[in-house]
């Protein structure tokens, strides 16, 4: 049997406590891969989602407790690491309206201290983007030299970032590759998400609150993501190059939100709710992504279609109902 490239080596993981950073880590740890997982330690606890982890897989991850704003709290995490999976990051859309300066500080100026520890310390960099960067659709399906459009200052910090990380590619040689995932929902998504939001509604009571409808989103479960990430690390070519994951298949957020009622809730209601609509100019339309440079570089497709990752999904939620409080404001 082949080793895996990443058996015995060291890595670090940013934003491992997070939905996608927590999947991640565990991955990484099952491809022998030594792991250390930089989590925001807040006073509920330091282990975020990687409390999910099973407790076999747990113990084999050094967990640093940190904040990537910190400059040389970077410097010494990346110490030893040949690779850095770079996912931590502000994600709340909706709060980016009310707290852009936050979002500056640790999207952009985060990755700022990433790339520098890694050039300082010799590492190859994987920074996450994410597909608002591209804002609506000007042509579907949307490849990575799709043009960028910031339609909110979340996606204004993510933007950003991507050219910090390019510039470091080109002005100093460090190993950059950029992971650009569709939406990703699975199993230890919040309620800031919208599957999460309509799937713990919908196991509740007969009425789903949502704002607008009509976006039409990219949709991928959350192993075809961190499949991505892997394949990347051991295939990707660390030129500043962009990889879109994405399904290539387009689903309205009404369609979302019906088939997930049909499967819980038949007689369930949809309930528009004006302050959960983003404002008109800010909110991203069309988003479906064009995979292929992934798919003949990586040899990467999704595993897991929609229909069994929202089945998943279901069944986490139903099997940790003490996980999720009263639908969040900003679920949309």
């Amino acid at each position: 049997m082949t080793q895996d490239p990443l058996s015995g080596r060291t890595v670090v993981v940013t934003g491992a406590g997070g939905f996608i950073g927590s999947h991640l880590t565990e991955t990484l740890v099952r491809a022998g891969a030594r792991v250390r997982a930089l989590v925001r330690y807040n006073s509920r606890s330091d282990r975020g989602n990687l409390s999910d982890v099973p407790p076999d897989i747990f113990r084999s991850i050094e967990i640093i407790s940190g904040d990537v704003r910190d400059q040389l709290g970077m410097t010494r995490l990346l110490k030893g690491a040949e690779t850095v999976f770079h996912l931590a990051a502000l994600i709340g859309i909706p709060y980016s309206y009310e707290s852009p300066k936050s979002y500056t500080e640790t999207n952009v100026e985060g990755t700022l201290h990433i790339l520098e520890a890694a050039r300082e310390n010799g590492s190859r960099v994987l920074l996450t983007s994410t597909s608002e960067v591209y804002g609506t659709a000007v042509r579907t399906p949307m490849s990575e030299d799709h043009p960028l459009q910031a339609q909110s200052p979340y996606s204004a910090t993510k933007i950003a970032a991507d050219m910090l990380g390019q510039a470091f590619a080109l002005s100093f040689g460090l190993p950059v590759a950029i992971v650009r995932p569709f939406n990703t929902f699975g199993p230890r998504q919040s309620m800031r998400a919208f599957i999460p939001t309509v799937m713990v509604q919908a196991l509740r009571g007969d009425t789903v609150r949502l704002g607008d409808l009509t976006p039409i989103r990219d949709l991928n479960f959350v192993s075809n993501t961190v499949d991505g990430f892997l394949a990347v690390a051991r295939l990707g070519v660390f030129d500043a190059r962009i990889y879109n994951l994405a399904s290539g298949e387009g689903r309205s957020i009404e369609e979302v939100a019906r088939k997930i009622l049909q499967m819980t809730r038949p007689d369930g209601n949809i309930i528009l709710e004006p302050c959960r609509v983003r404002p008109d100019n800010s909110e991203v339309r069309l988003l479906i992504g064009d995979s292929s440079r992934a798919k003949g570089e990586l040899g990467w497709a999704p595993r897991v279609s929609f229909d069994e990752g929202i089945q998943l999904s279901l069944n986490w939620i139903r099997e940790n109902p003490g996980r999720f409080q009263a639908p969040a404001d900003y679920s949309r």
